[in-house]
């Protein structure tokens, strides 16, 4: 199976890396409804589901191909390579990663019909300080260990369990006590 992914990530390595993320997005969800919020197949939303499928493959997917890319060129600290990885991980954490939390909820907003400014009060501030609990520690092993056409891959990974959380977050809609909650859910799996 790995040799079939390097094999296509070669071929059509964007495509590739697209297509990954754009499943394990709407696996995620999947999660979150199936596993989080129990809701059984027969009451499944496949309208969500196909909505975080395509904001990953679609959306999030390119953006960090390149935002990976442009870190990868444009932080250099010849001769001090933990610099360069703090550097980037501090990039990745204050300038993409609020960015993409508000263009997330945004985005799932519209789709849905909903109100932007609505979905941003009641998450985002919720879903950027729970991504700081996790996601700092993730990227200082992946920009140290992984090769740059394999970090998507690596986050997408780790990304089933966050991507459930924030389908989770993104379904609570304007009521802060259950974003609270789900904050409070990603605490008890981290402990």
């Amino acid at each position: 199976m790995l040799r079939w992914y390097q094999a296509r990530l070669a071929a059509r390595p964007l495509l590739t890396q697209c297509i990954t993320t754009g499943v394990l997005f709407g696996t995620g969800d999947i999660i979150a409804q199936q596993l989080v919020e129990r809701k059984g197949l027969d009451n499944h939303d496949m309208m969500r589901t196909a909505r975080m499928g395509g904001y990953g493959g679609i959306i999030f997917g390119p953006m960090v191909v390149h935002w990976y890319r442009f870190l990868e060129r444009s932080i250099k600290f010849p001769g001090k390579p933990n610099a360069e990885i703090v550097a980037r991980v501090a990039c990745d954490q204050l300038i993409f990663t609020p960015l993409n939390m508000l263009f997330f909820f945004s985005t799932l907003s519209v789709l849905e019909g909903g109100s932007p400014a609505e979905k941003l009060d009641a998450n985002y501030w919720t879903g950027l300080k729970t991504n700081w609990m996790v996601w700092p520690a993730v990227q200082l092993v992946n920009f140290k260990l992984v090769p740059l056409n394999h970090r998507l891959l690596v986050v997408n990974v780790i990304s089933l369990g966050w991507n459930s959380y924030l389908s989770f977050l993104n379904q609570q809609g304007v009521d802060p006590s259950v974003a609270e909650k789900a904050e409070k859910k990603v605490e008890e799996i981290l402990d």
